[in-house]
């Protein structure tokens, strides 16, 4: 049987004590018929499943080690879930195995509804959840978002990137401009104030739910700057926004924050700067890790995506001047941005 198929079928008879636990705890008498259907699977190794019955729903999540631990889900998630975030409770855990079963918090992301006319609203619930986390979620024990961890994800850019993906080695020169660019933008994002970070703050990770939104994906959660999550949300994988709604959002988060007690930037053009040059660290690391997940992981489809950010590391590059060095870059690299 092939290792999913035998994952699959281990997850679900280890479901079946737990259901049956759950429904007799909770007054739910007996556990109806139902069956697992694939709710969903991300760039990671994990995968969710839905166990459906007429009147109530779960989510299944296979975490398979090693590749994957359970223990930050559940630690963070709890975290989140005390300080009033709408995130998933863990209704049985086995982290040894990889298998947690969740509540459902539904079967539509924001990625699925939003569009021009809703966007207002449901950003402005996102911006609540947001501020809610940064408020009263403390990021004590956590990962810190160090020098050390920056660097280690903008390398992805050159090695998986420039050299998989281009064919392309750096020159001397070339280089020089590279760690010019890692130190600005690492100087920058350790001169922001600290909060906890859910780190893939977007609207694929964001659920149409009650309280809205539902969150999901904090498990690489870290102790990090202030800007980083705000700017996540605003430069998806999947949809671009013009950048005058952007700032009228950022403005709306800046405003919020200072009036909540965030240590957001004192002036709204210093909180945009940092919010800038943060997003040029994640742009660029997110282009090594789809570079990544095709040659490694054997999902090409990921660099579909590339484009999009190299536009979003366009309009930084036209607003800063600072980013110079990057620029000359890009410009120097061979074919076309974004080729696959």
């Amino acid at each position: 049987m092939p290792q999913h198929d035998q994952r699959l079928a281990d997850l679900s008879a280890w479901l079946e004590p737990r259901l049956t636990e759950l429904y007799t705890r909770r007054g739910w008498g007996e556990v109806p018929e139902a069956s697992l259907i694939a709710a969903s699977s991300d760039a990671s190794f994990r995968r969710y499943f839905r166990w459906q019955a007429p009147e109530r729903s779960f989510i299944a999540m296979d975490a398979p080690p090693p590749q994957e631990n359970c223990r930050p889900f559940v630690t963070i998630a709890r975290t989140l879930a005390d300080a009033g975030v709408h995130v998933p409770e863990i209704l049985a855990a086995d982290l040894e195995r990889g298998f947690l079963l969740l509540s459902d918090l539904g079967r539509q992301t924001y990625l699925d509804v939003i569009d021009e006319q809703n966007a207002d609203r449901l950003f402005s619930d996102a911006i609540d959840a947001l501020l809610t986390l940064q408020v009263k979620a403390a990021p004590t024990g956590l990962p810190a978002y160090d020098e050390a961890l920056l660097h280690r994800e903008l390398q992805l850019f050159p090695e998986w990137y420039v050299q998989r993906h281009l064919g392309h080695s750096f020159s001397a020169a070339e280089q020089a401009l590279w760690d010019s660019t890692c130190r600005l933008l690492i100087d920058s994002a350790l001169a922001q104030p600290r909060v906890l970070v859910h780190r893939d703050y977007m609207p694929r990770n964001l659920m149409i739910s009650q309280p809205n939104p539902g969150v999901l994906d904090f498990q690489d959660a870290v102790a990090g700057p202030v800007t980083y999550d705000i700017t996540s949300l605003f430069k998806d994988a999947f949809v671009s926004w013009p950048p005058a709604r952007v700032q009228s959002w950022l403005q709306e988060y800046w405003n919020k924050a200072r009036d909540l007690g965030v240590p957001v930037q004192d002036g709204f053009e210093d909180f945009l700067r940092a919010s800038d040059l943060m997003g040029a660290q994640r742009h660029l690391k997110v282009i090594g890790i789809f570079a990544r997940i095709c040659h490694r992981d054997g999902k090409p489809r990921y660099l579909g995506d590339v484009p999009r950010f190299f536009a979003y590391l366009d309009a930084v590059i036209e607003r800063r001047p600072e980013l110079a060095a990057l620029s000359q870059l890009l410009q120097a690299l061979p074919t076309a941005q974004g080729a696959s």
